[in-house]
């Protein structure tokens, strides 16, 4: 079965490119329309999405895809939960997109019609992206055209090419804590053939401790673009080594707020992408449109880490080191022998010393795909009708393997490798090696169905089928075969209530399945850390989504003034939602499901422009709440009973999620003679959150913030601009994301006797960036 679907893919991926070459007597010349495949259903629903284009990316100087999505969406929140400004969670509507291994995934998110959740864990690295290529972007709400993930919307990322920017860009900036940022980019067209090329380096010493990071991104499009057939060949490439040292104890950020808790906690990715993008007219308003891609991408993880290891209490253990479980209180504290590879006992080779490990993760998948559909767009009633049906197939092979290696916590909390590779006999602690294959086919239609003038539906449907193998590399343990499958509807009404207003009402379904990662970590008698999932293989149910949605946007002209807004208000329902749970081991954990979740709100936003001046703002209200008592495990909270469980009740908010969000920004284009110049800035703020691993808030929430930041640029000689970036202009000390840290065995020297185990991810202080733009 394998053989025969890489054969035919690889006959799709030839076949499709002849057609798109091919000439034809009805092309016309030049300056075609480019048709490139976006998401499932092309422009399906787009009436109510939010959108940015590549100015907006653009506008603060050098281009950065997560800062304009914060600037201009109030909806949309970065976690500093790796504390590293090009790993963050980005969260919308209570649902995660995130480079972590361990959250639970639920936006979409495709670039170019390709699938960009990665087939490991369905991640998100943004790190991958090259920005100084993104032509637009669009934040779409759920809907199950968008297929696995997208039980919050989707993400929906658009390349540029060199029909769609033409001419040279460029940037160079330096900035605080050793930024520097360089972009270029250039595309042109020659008839109906074009390109497009991109390349941005970055990097930082990072504002924290041992905190550096850089990466490299490019991009190549080259394009042909007919009247009856065009195909566009697309290459992303990235090598970035980041360092995210993460959360740190309260107590010690006071101290010292660059301080780190534990380190080196260091992410390398090496990812290359090529696509093929082929179109042809079967006939008057109907065409075939596909993308079909070829990926591949290693990753290697390693993370210093504190640990519950240490001389053994036993008398006739001495000399020998032990591991601990945490219980609530020292009276429940377990001991087990620490082991080696050989099944022998590890001493103590300090006498007593402080211990910590290393847990390292290699990460090498090889995958493809194809999205194609066929779209009918016909007059029905006098406007539009268009329909697009079309199948997608995803496969991959990962080879994952995991080691612990004991190490010495130093005076700076830095870990030391000693050699040693831990092997429990029971799995707490445990290298592994495996194999996961993932094969994921679906078919779809999504419809705008004209109802007489003034009324239109949009009808989705989608049928998704996912297969999970994993083989176990060093034994037969982790061996699993899992198949989820479901069939998703949504469907919505539009009314054009009057000329310059709309209004809408919607329901949808959205699924995702249990990745490999957590299918293999769902044991709490087995748990595992971030770098390490696989060490059980009890089956966990797919996550479903019901949604419900009414809205109304406008455009409306005003004297002098343009203003265009809109307003959503949403109940979404999560079925079978999946929990990472904490372990009573130090640093491990365990996936499980934990019924009903519900994320509920309001969001608004308006954008207004008069002349040279264009204000925006936007608003964001959710109520995110479990929906079922539960009890959960979470050790290092200080308010857990006896048995270090925390009781969540029925009404209990879901961590990690501002209640209250809102953006305001304003931006202002002039000139001083012949010298154009734009000053702008943005108000950010963002009310309270509760720690993770504290669902049943029991104790204080990470405080909310608001941050001033101010942006200019001005024009030194035709085409050649400098301009400037201060962010967080009065250096508040915030916090993003909030969890714990047990930090009872630990001395620090910046804050003797700390006892507190809450720990924030903080946000940057007061940074500043200074470059120069040319375009040409």
């Amino acid at each position: 079965m394998l053989a025969k679907m890489k054969y035919l893919y690889s006959l799709a991926l030839l076949g499709c490119a002849f057609p798109a070459f091919a000439s034809d007597e009805e092309d016309t010349g030049s300056g075609e329309e480019v048709i490139l495949v976006t998401a499932p259903g092309g422009a399906f629903d787009l009436d109510d999405s939010r959108g940015l284009d590549r100015q907006d990316i653009q506008i603060a100087g050098t281009p950065d895809l997560l800062g304009a999505l914060t600037r201009n969406f109030a909806g949309v929140t970065l976690q500093d939960a790796q504390n590293n400004p090009w790993q963050p969670n980005l969260v919308y509507r209570g649902y995660v997109a995130s480079p972590l291994q361990g959250q639970a995934q639920g936006l979409a998110v495709y670039v170019d019609g390709a699938r960009f959740n990665q087939p490991f864990g369905d991640t998100v690295n943004f790190d991958l992206i090259p920005d100084a290529a993104i032509a637009g972007v669009t934040l779409r709400d759920a809907s199950p055209v968008y297929g696995l993930n997208a039980l919050g919307g989707a993400l929906v990322i658009e390349t540029a090419t060199g029909r769609s920017e033409q001419g040279i860009e460029g940037a160079a900036a330096i900035g605080s804590y050793g930024e520097r940022d360089y972009s270029l980019s250039a595309g042109d067209a020659v008839g109906r053939f074009s390109y497009f090329g991109a390349v941005q380096y970055r990097e930082e010493d990072g504002w924290r401790d041992f905190s550096p990071s850089s990466l490299v991104n490019g991009y190549v499009d080259f394009g042909y673009d007919g009247a009856r057939a065009g195909a566009h060949i697309k290459f992303i490439g990235a090598d970035t080594d980041l360092t995210g040292n993460g959360v740190a104890p309260v107590e010690l950020l006071a101290a010292r707020r660059q301080s780190v808790f534990t380190w080196p906690d260091n992410t390398r990715n090496r990812y290359g992408r090529l696509s093929l993008h082929p179109w042809f007219a079967i006939g008057n308003g109907l065409r075939f449109e596909a993308t079909l891609y070829r990926q591949r991408r290693k990753a290697a993880t390693l993370n210093g880490d504190a640990a519950d290891i240490e001389e053994c209490e036993d008398d006739d253990l001495e000399g020998l080191l032990c591991l601990e479980t945490v219980g609530a209180d020292d009276d429940d504290e377990e001991q087990a022998v620490l082991t080696d590879a050989d099944g022998n006992a590890i001493a103590d080779v300090f006498g007593g010393g402080d211990y910590g490990v290393f847990n390292r993760g290699n990460i090498a998948t090889r995958s493809e795909g194809i999205l194609a559909q066929i779209v009918s767009e016909h007059d029905f009633g006098g406007r539009t009708n268009r329909l697009a049906v079309g199948f997608s197939y995803d496969a991959s092979e990962s080879d994952f393997s995991t080691s612990t290696e004991l190490g010495e916590l130093t005076d700076d909390r830095s870990v030391e490798g000693l050699g040693l590779f831990i092997e429990q006999a029971d799995g707490a602690i445990a290298p592994v090696g495996l194999e996961t294959r993932t094969r994921l086919w679906s078919a779809f239609l999504s419809d705008t169905l004209p109802l007489g003038e003034t009324l239109t539906a949009e009808i989705g449907l989608r049928y998704n089928h996912a297969r999970v193998r994993l083989i176990d590399q060093l034994g037969t343990a982790l061996n699993g075969d899992h198949s989820f499958s479901r069939l998703n509807p949504g469907f919505e009404l539009d009314w054009a209530a009057t000329p310059d207003v709309t209004l809408r009402a919607g329901y949808s379904e959205s699924s995702r399945v249990p990745t490999a990662a957590e299918l293999s970590c769902a044991d709490e008698n087995a748990p595992c850390s971030l770098t390490n999932f696989f060490i059980a293989d009890p089956p966990l149910d797919q996550v479903v989504a019901k949604s419900f949605e009414l809205g109304a946007s406008g455009s409306h002209e005003r004297g002098n003034w343009s203003i265009d807004w809109l307003l959503s208000g949403y109940r979404t329902t999560n079925t079978n939602d999946i929990q990472y749970v904490a372990s009573d081991i130090r640093g491990r954990a365990y996936f499980r499901n934990i019924g009903e979740t519900r994320r509920q709100g309001v969001e608004a936003s308006l954008k207004a422009r008069r002349g040279d001046l264009s204000l925006s703002a936007s608003y964001a209200f959710i109520d995110a709440t479990f929906r079922a008592p539960l009890i959960l495990s979470s050790p290092a909270n200080p308010q857990v009973n006896d048995d270090g469980e925390i009781a969540v009740a029925k009404g209990d908010r879901l961590p990690g999620l501002p209640r209250h969000s809102a953006t305001l920004s304003a931006d202002y284009d002039g000139r001083i003679g012949t010298r154009v110049f734009t000053v702008g800035g943005d108000v950010v703020a963002r009310s309270s959150q509760h720690l993770v691993g504290d669902e049943a808030q029991l104790t204080a929430p990470v405080p909310g913030y608001v941050l001033f930041n101010l942006r200019g640029r001005i024009e030194l000689v035709k085409g050649v601009s400098l301009f400037g970036e201060l962010r967080n202009l009065f250096d508040r000390e915030y916090g993003t994301f909030g969890t714990f840290s047990e930090v009872d065995e630990i001395d620090f020297a910046e804050a003797p006797g700390a006892s507190d185990p809450r720990a924030y991810g903080p946000g940057s202080p007061r940074r500043w960036t200074l470059g120069l733009s040319y375009s040409f």
